[in-house]
């Protein structure tokens, strides 16, 4: 999709923080678009990415799974490319917690690349803040990062953005 539409990844900046306007990051103070906010950064700043579908699943990542947004409301707004992304990044709930892991990876390994670069920024980003999970949250941090990283090797030589977001993620994980 080449340079960023300045319109869509707005757009999708407001639907996210629309969407998101109520909750807060664990720390019980900071705002939760905080995060969206800081995976787009990422994605942009951090694996150099300026694929306009990616920028845009990058700030809508969590509406799907964590809002009343569904899959429907982010492809009415956003086309069928970037809700198929954001569906790619959403856990089932209502599947057993072993089965949801399980389904989620195999997902997001047949999705296209760039749901697994904003995997790849979404655990970057959560890695940073970890000072504000729980020890229960910070204990799951590197099995995900660990699982993400597997899942984005392959795209590693065809994509330029993923060999920086691995390097990147490795880096801040220590692996």
């Amino acid at each position: 999709m080449g340079q960023v539409n300045r319109d869509a990844w707005q757009a999708a900046a407001a639907f996210a923080a629309r969407a998101h306007r109520h909750q807060v990051r664990n720390d019980g103070r900071t705002p939760y678009i905080a995060h969206p906010m800081r995976v787009a950064i990422t994605v942009r700043h951090v694996f150099g990415c300026e694929d306009e579908g990616a920028m845009c699943a990058a700030l809508l990542h969590d509406t799907i799974e964590d809002t009343t947004t569904d899959y429907d409301d982010v492809a009415g707004g956003f086309g069928e490319e970037v809700a198929g992304i954001v569906g790619a990044l959403t856990k089932n709930m209502a599947m057993p917690l072993a089965e949801r892991e399980a389904d989620y990876d195999a997902r997001l390994a047949r999705a296209d690349w760039r749901a697994r670069l904003v995997k790849l920024a979404d655990v970057f980003d959560n890695w940073c803040d970890c000072a504000e999970l729980s020890a229960e949250a910070r204990a799951k941090l590197p099995g995900r990062a660990e699982r993400a990283l597997a899942l984005a090797e392959p795209d590693r030589a065809g994509h330029p953005e993923m060999e920086r977001a691995v390097r990147a993620v490795r880096g801040i994980v220590g692996m």
